[in-house]
Parts: C-alpha cells; structure tokens; sequence
C-alpha cells in the first residue's frame, strides 16, 4: 500500500510541475519573460504559490524550464518536418518554414525564445537551443554533401552560420511586426543560395 501511495504522490507532483510549465509557456508567450512573475504563474496554473517555489526554488530555475520546455517543442515540431521530406535540400526547407512559420504565428513567444534580455541561466539555455537546430542542420547538410546533392562544404560551420542568419532574420521583423510570408520565401531562397542548392 505504502508503494502505491508514494506513485500517486509522484504522479500527482509530476502533473502540478507540467501545469506550472505550461501556464508559465502560456505567459511568456502573451507577455515575455517580464509576464512570468511566480504568483502570476502560480494562478494561471491554478496553485498556491508555494507549490511553485516547491517545484522550483527561484524564479531564475522556473524560467530555464519553461525555456528548455518551449524550446524542445520546437525542436521536435521542425525534425517531424523535415522527417517527411526525402532530400537535403527538401529538410532544409522544412525546418525554415516550420521554424518561421511557428514564429509567425506565436511572434511573442519566438521573440522570447530568440532575442529578448535575459538571465544568464536562460541564455545558457538558449545556446543549447541554437546548437540543437545547428546539429539536426549539420546532419542534412553533410547527407547532402556525401550524396553530391551539395558541394563540399563544412556541415557544422555552415549550420551554425545558417541558425544564426535565420535567428538575425527573424527578430527583427518579428520585433517590428513587418514578418510575413514573403519572410519565408525569402529565407529559403537565402539559404538555399548559401548551402548551393542548385536552382
């Protein structure tokens, strides 16, 4: 009995973190960083505010894991993407559509997750983030490389030379609010340019 008593307390612990996670996601994607003060996410989750500083000591530790949270969810929304495409050149697209396409619908949210002023915690986080997109990049590339689909060229350089261009080229339109669908296109025919996608 003892067992499932301690299970359904951790059952019920891990399903108060996640609803704290998300009412924290949900706010930094309405209001920013400066929108998730505890209290503020302690009610649109619906809990005391102790039970988020149970869960989560500081303030600086819930926001690394709302970063690493929303971050990861793009991750895997633009690796399902490029999954369904069979070249170098067709997953490169994707992931640029998804990852835009994602932003443009959420421009708060992807401001935060790219540019806005945070703390050191987070921006550690937020290198992570890059690397991550630089790595499911690099491993394209050199798939096109190796099949002569692309010239030679260093996969991880070119990558992170690529993530860093399509992070540039989206905050500030998304800052403005000037980012469209041409924003897209645009992106795609850039960087296609740059890894030597034959036209």
């Amino acid at each position: 009995m003892a067992y499932r008593s301690t299970e359904r307390v951790k059952a019920r612990l891990t399903a108060s973190r996640e609803r704290i996670v998300a009412a924290a996601i949900d706010i930094l994607a309405d209001d920013g960083y400066a929108g998730c003060a505890v209290a503020a996410v302690a009610a649109r989750a619906g809990v005391a505010t102790g039970s988020v500083y149970r869960h989560f000591p500081a303030k600086a530790d819930l926001v690394a894991e709302v970063f690493r949270s929303a971050s990861q969810r793009e991750i895997d929304a633009v690796t399902r993407a490029a999954a369904a495409e069979s070249t170098a050149a067709a997953r490169v697209r994707a992931v640029i559509e998804t990852f835009a396409g994602r932003a443009l619908r959420s421009p708060r949210l992807a401001y935060a997750l790219l540019a806005e002023p945070v703390d050191p915690a987070v921006e550690a986080q937020r290198l992570v983030f890059r690397r991550a997109h630089a790595a499911l990049l690099a491993g394209y590339i050199a798939d096109g490389v190796a099949d002569g689909e692309l010239p030679a060229q260093d996969p991880e350089l070119t990558s992170t030379a690529v993530v860093g261009a399509l992070a540039e080229a989206m905050v500030g339109p998304l800052a403005a609010g000037v980012a469209g669908p041409d924003t897209v296109g645009g992106l795609i025919t850039f960087i296609h340019r740059a890894l030597g996608v034959p036209s």
